[in-house]
């Protein structure tokens, strides 16, 4: 169904003539040129996924092509696995076993649904809060745990692993997929790309000029925007006066689609023809996830000063993407209690084991504060090597030989 953004000023300039658009002339060497209808841009460009499921997990409309109700239980795995991993997570941190930890709690549907979307030869280059997508790819939850632990081996990806390095640094992932694409479409090779980011990045230069320079060379490349409602503690009505996030993909000149984040089967139909519009080399696409972060920005975030306890109940238990999925599960005699069960522990084993190589990952590693002055340059330069000896004197007493 696609349905246009609305043509008001607040979308379309100042201008409150509908029929501007066509009428724009502009002149070149005494040849006129007819601007296209700004109205019928935003019908072609801008689209909202149908839903495949509603909140209280009935079906109210088809499968995405090639997926079938089977698909549903490999799914509601994954999506269990990323929960019960977020869980064990926020533990660990509040242990004083982890320095600090972005939960994942409420996004799982659309981490999934985009990540299951993904052929083999295709790259994902995430954010700081994409472990589940990752994991999906191949990237042991033992690599993410080590870079939330401290030490910079989690950010070593393996060879064979199509994943970018975790962004912490808002927005700054959006080049490097922008320069990968370019990279793909240079060498010719037929494989796409798909970014991860929140709505806040949304309101960073690095945003803005990655999707300028995608649409002007026709990139293959999604941009999957995980609007999860804040960005730490600014709602997305502060963000952005747009409507829509996925609109904001008609100003560069390729698509943008909105989609329901908790809905597994839409997320994965929005992004599986966006990948294949990527490859078929017909350029990138803006898809936009409306989600929720049910736990806070960080563990060192307190949600409770910035939202109510109301909206998060709302979220929670009217709109849990594992509880939708479930729903739909049982409703189809796909999945049972012991199923539950069965798959929990599953889960749980893969999570502890993966905790006890991270941490003996970071005892092996023996890390030091000084280190923070190693690997970053071939020669320290005069002014790091002077901060490097103060911080040993202070630290340590010594003249810094060591």
């Amino acid at each position: 169904m696609t349905k246009p953004v609305p043509t008001s000023p607040s979308t379309i300039g100042n201008s409150t003539d509908p029929d501007l658009g066509r009428r724009l002339e502009h002149s070149h060497n005494g040849v006129a040129h007819s601007l296209p209808s700004v109205s019928q841009s935003l019908v072609e460009l801008y689209r909202e996924t149908p839903p495949v499921l509603a909140p209280d997990g009935t079906q109210v409309g088809p499968f995405p092509a090639g997926l079938t109700p089977a698909d549903g239980v490999t799914l509601y795995r994954w999506l269990l696995l990323g929960r019960v991993f977020d869980e064990k997570a926020v533990h660990l941190q509040r242990q004083g076993r982890m320095g600090t930890y972005p939960p994942l709690v409420g996004q799982e549907a659309a981490q999934a649904g985009s990540a299951y979307a993904l052929h083999p030869e295709d790259w994902l280059i995430p954010s700081y809060r994409d472990h589940l997508a990752a994991r999906m790819r191949g990237l042991s939850f033992r690599y993410t745990l080590m870079y939330w632990m401290g030490i910079e081996e989690g950010n070593r990806i393996p060879d064979d692993v199509q994943v970018f390095t975790t962004a912490v640094s808002i927005g700054d992932q959006l080049p490097h997929a922008t320069g990968a694409a370019l990279a793909t479409q240079l060498l010719h090779e037929k494989r796409a790309f798909i970014v991860y980011f929140g709505d806040g990045a949304t309101s960073e230069g690095d945003f803005h000029e990655s999707l300028n320079f995608a649409g002007v060379y026709r990139l293959p490349l999604v941009y999957f925007c995980q609007n999860n409602q804040y960005a730490i503690s600014t709602p997305r009505t502060r963000q952005t006066a747009s409507a829509t996030i996925a609109q904001k993909a008609i100003a560069y000149g390729f698509p943008g689609e909105r989609v329901d984040g908790n809905d597994v089967f839409a997320v994965y139909d929005a992004v599986h023809r966006a990948l294949e519009r990527a490859r078929a080399g017909e350029g990138p696409t803006l898809v936009e996830a409306v989600t929720y972060r049910l736990g806070p920005h960080t563990t060192a975030d307190d949600p409770s000063r910035y939202r109510s306890k109301d909206e998060e109940e709302i979220w929670a238990k009217q709109r849990d993407p594992l509880l939708r999925l479930r729903r739909f599960l049982q409703s189809q005699n796909l999945w049972t209690d012991e199923d539950e069960e069965r798959a929990r522990a599953e889960a749980v084993a893969e999570v502890q084991q993966e905790i006890a190589a991270a941490e003996a990952a970071v005892q092996e590693a023996k890390r030091h504060p000084e280190q923070i002055f190693d690997h970053t340059f071939a020669k320290l330069p005069l002014y790091l090597q002077r901060q490097r000896q103060e911080f040993l004197t202070v630290t340590r007493g010594d003249n810094g030989q060591s």
